[in-house]
């Protein structure tokens, strides 16, 4: 089943597919899988998001939806999942810290 379905009402509905960037059969999922879903939810909106933790994720990603023609996609979603230190936004008091 697809990991998330976001709906209002029937007839309104999105799916949501998270993924790893390293998972082995990333590419045929990213091709395949949401439309399968989509077609038994009987919705034609998703989202697609990709989780990576280190930069070689990020590139085989990149090249994988280049690959697809989907680099431009506005359904997919890359996320830096990686364990760098981050500034939390709820900490941040002025402009000149972001």
């Amino acid at each position: 089943p697809v990991d998330y379905k976001i709906s209002k009402g029937t007839k309104n509905s999105t799916l949501m597919e998270f993924k790893l960037a390293s998972n082995s059969k990333i590419k045929q999922n990213l091709e395949h899988q949401v439309e399968v879903y989509k077609n038994a939810n009987k919705t034609q909106k998703s989202i697609k998001v990709i989780l990576y933790f280190n930069i070689a994720e990020k590139r085989k990603v990149k090249k994988i939806l280049k690959d697809l023609k989907i680099e431009t996609a506005e359904n997919i979603v890359l996320i830096d999942a990686s364990l760098q230190t981050k500034a939390s936004a709820s900490n941040v008091r002025d402009r000149s810290e972001y």
